[in-house]
């Protein structure tokens, strides 16, 4: 099958490439030429722009970083200009709203369109062990599927168009919650006395267990092998997970999910942290004690009327906890000193009463 493949970055790299392992014919477009140089390597034919990718294929799939992107890209460069009998896939995650918009153009113009997001990052991207979301009618999945098996383990019809977009939104919205939840256990577990190895033994095989812990644990040395054990080389930037957690707000909203909220991490990140891929302030302050681990720091106001409570937050660099990208998934690196920001880059203390007040996001945070 002829295969046009538009966006060759971490993950679309890998994926193009196992296309042409399963036998097929790839067309590959990238705005980076080290991108394309990499395709070329891996057996895909590169061309200098979308819309000569596209020429006679049997099938598009793209993985591009945001909603407005594939929205040009179909709109401008594959739509009328790929065969109206080609298959159109877009790997992208993006929300749910543009995914729609996208595939009812694609329709109107005759092409058959699936959303096919995907779970499992860089690593299952190289070996083809990816996990397919798709959203679009049967046959539409029907044509879809062997194509997507070329680079998964699985291929599940989660609905109409949009449904993979939803389901992808959710499962990060997991993944993002879980692995803070992990980071933070394991650094309060050896601030506690225990062993690291230990607390995974007993904590991956009781309640606590999750995917975040058994398939990439954050800490070195502990389970399988993980971006910890990697030096915490980055991948999925965590300002990548950043946009999937304001997708899942966004949607959140739409839906009328009022429960969701808007989370601490997707409202308030240290946006120069999140640029480097760090997820937050790293400090951890135990309130009423004066132990805000910046020097000097006086103690809060809440802390001084509410007296001494351990505040939720990424730990210090004495037993940092960031949370960075690696891999596909958010990773624990140690030993690197807090980003500055200021109190307005506190994660605020929930008191005994909750407060009705809520922080407001910060300004011109980019959505990618």
């Amino acid at each position: 099958m002829k295969i046009a493949f538009i966006g060759l970055g971490n993950m679309g790299g890998g994926m193009a490439a196992n296309l042409v392992k399963a036998g097929h014919e790839v067309h590959a477009f990238d705005l980076s030429q080290d991108a394309l140089s990499r395709a070329a390597d891996n057996g895909c034919a590169t061309h200098i722009s979308v819309r000569d990718a596209v020429v006679g294929v049997d099938a598009v799939v793209s993985m591009l970083p945001n909603g407005a992107i594939v929205d040009a890209v179909y709109g401008t460069d594959v739509i009328g200009h790929a065969p109206t009998l080609a298959l159109l896939l877009d790997c992208s995650t993006i929300d749910v709203a543009t995914a729609r918009k996208v595939a009812t153009a694609a329709h109107d113009a005759g092409y058959a369109m699936v959303d096919a997001p995907v779970s499992g990052g860089i690593a299952a991207a190289n070996g083809g062990t990816l996990t397919f979301m798709v959203g679009g009618d049967d046959a539409a999945f029907a044509r879809a599927e062997p194509i997507l098996s070329a680079m998964g383990k699985a291929v599940i019809h989660a609905g109409d168009s949009g449904a993979g977009q939803a389901a992808k939104i959710c499962n990060n919205m997991i993944l993002g919650a879980t692995m803070i939840a992990t980071c933070e256990a394991f650094a309060l577990a050896q601030k506690l006395g225990l062993n690291p190895q230990t607390f995974y033994d007993i904590s991956s095989k009781a309640s606590g267990q999750s995917w975040s812990m058994t398939s990439y644990c954050p800490v070195p040395g502990v389970g399988p092998q993980s971006p910890a054990d990697n030096g915490y080389q980055g991948g999925f930037a965590s300002a990548l997970m950043l946009k999937d957690l304001k997708l899942a707000i966004a949607a959140a909203e739409t839906a009328g999910a009022r429960g969701v909220g808007r989370p601490a991490l997707a409202r308030r990140p240290h946006r120069a942290g999140s640029d480097r891929g760090i997820a937050g302030p790293a400090r951890r302050r135990t309130a009423g004690t004066g132990d805000d681990r910046r020097h000097g720091a006086r103690p809060s106001a809440a802390a001084r009327r509410h007296g001494p409570a351990l505040v939720a937050q990424p730990p210090d660099a004495e037993a940092s906890a960031q949370l960075v990208a690696g891999a596909g998934a958010l990773s624990f690196r140690r030993g690197r000193p807090a980003p500055s920001g200021g109190a307005r880059n506190r994660v605020r203390r929930t008191s005994r009463t909750p407060s009705a007040r809520s922080a407001q996001p910060p300004r011109g945070q980019p959505g990618a």
